[in-house]
């Protein structure tokens, strides 16, 4: 059954909590990330160009984000040998999830309608959502723009981690 529609996780709430099988055959949860920062990025679909920009700037930037206690997990709604091929494909250091169901896309307002070339329909959204320790959304990227956004999510981090270091 596929989702139709979402809604925006909101900064400050608590984040949906998640369950979904990752490359290598893993399983991958929220509560695996308790007490750490998590980046969720989402992206339409693996080995296109923009979404394997991402998946190789985020991975590059992934022992930086690993010193302020941030990890970083794409989820598409592609299968998991599909994620296994396009992480050995570009070498790619960050997990990725699949949700084929959808659930947990729609969860973060990243499954919806989508248009290209005057034709509508239904899709993974490209956005990114910031995790805090707590566990709540600290920001959202709503319709993320590749060139620079991994480098912009940093510095959300180390911006994120400085409040957290000066309280």
């Amino acid at each position: 059954m596929a989702a139709t529609s979402s809604t925006e996780p909101e900064v400050g709430r608590r984040a949906p909590a998640f369950k979904l099988p990752r490359d290598g055959g893993a399983k991958v949860s929220l509560a695996d990330y308790k007490g750490r920062y998590l980046v969720l990025y989402f992206y339409p679909k693996a080995d296109t160009s923009g979404c394997t920009k991402e998946a190789m700037d985020f991975s590059r930037l992934k022992p930086r984000f690993a010193k302020l206690k941030a990890d970083v997990l794409g989820v598409s709604a592609d299968p998991v040998p599909a994620l296994d091929k396009f992480r050995d494909k570009h070498d790619l250091t960050v997990p990725l999830a699949s949700d084929e169901g959808k659930a947990m896309l729609a969860d973060y307002g990243a499954w919806g309608k989508k248009s290209m070339y005057g034709r509508t329909f239904m899709g993974v959204i490209r956005k990114t959502v910031l995790i805090g320790p707590d566990g709540k959304v600290i920001r959202v990227w709503p319709k993320v723009k590749v060139p620079g956004h991994a480098e912009e999510v940093l510095a959300e981090v180390q911006a994120a981690a400085k409040g957290v270091a000066a309280k």
